[in-house]
């Protein structure tokens, strides 16, 4: 039988092998579980004995200004403007990468408040696996290794929505939100949720086909 414990141990068990630092992303949908399973997976490559750091993409948001500039429901805006990948390229994966010098950082904003940060970077050890979780992460961004969280959308929307209903204002501003903003953003081609949707689909038609995501 197939478990999440099985298949987030194989996960662990093939990272712990591969080259060092590395730079691990935990792609999918808003709300499909990424934060926990990237949680779950820094703590199995830790009980395998090599150093491992979680990191979360909400810390790397652009500016409120910036990220609804294009409207609070803009599904564009969310997809184009919610995280700074520059930013986090050049201040995570590049000083994590071949010749870096392993000095990232941590965030760059707090993005409850709104308030930009300029904390010190700190220095991972040689053996880091870096476990990051965000959306839209295959994008432009160069990896080592991703996984894809293969959520639906009916269930990442129920789940979503009821987590986010305080955040939000209310019930009716959470599917709203979800609905015409974080979802509508991943239903758009070229983003990695549209893709998986696609993949389901091909998948139902070819008995023989592999799935490569962790739902």
């Amino acid at each position: 039988m197939i478990t999440r414990e099985r298949v987030l141990g194989r996960i662990a068990d093939h990272l712990v092998g591969l080259g060092r630092p590395l730079r691990v992303a935990v792609d999918g949908i808003t709300a499909s579980g990424k934060t926990t399973l990237a949680r779950e997976l820094t703590a199995a490559v830790a009980a395998r004995g090599r150093s491992a750091a979680h990191l979360s993409m909400d810390g790397f948001h652009h500016p409120r200004a910036v990220r609804h500039r294009q409207g609070r429901d803009s599904a564009d805006g969310y997809y184009l403007d919610a995280y700074d990948f520059g930013a986090f390229s050049r201040l995570v994966l590049e000083p994590l990468g071949p010749g870096g010098d392993r000095r990232y950082r941590e965030r760059i904003i707090d993005l409850r408040s709104d308030t930009p940060l300029d904390e010190p970077p700190i220095t991972g050890p040689d053996d880091l696996v870096l476990v990051v979780d965000g959306s839209f992460l295959q994008r432009e961004l160069k990896w080592d290794e991703v996984v894809f969280v293969d959520t639906p959308f009916e269930v990442a929307f129920e789940r979503g929505t009821r987590r986010d209903t305080e955040l939000l204002g209310g019930l009716e501003q959470a599917q709203r939100a979800f609905g015409r903003r974080y979802h509508a953003a991943s239903r758009q081609p070229g983003a990695a949720g549209a893709r998986a949707r696609q993949e389901r689909r091909a998948h139902r038609g070819h008995r023989g086909r592999t799935a490569r995501a962790v739902r």
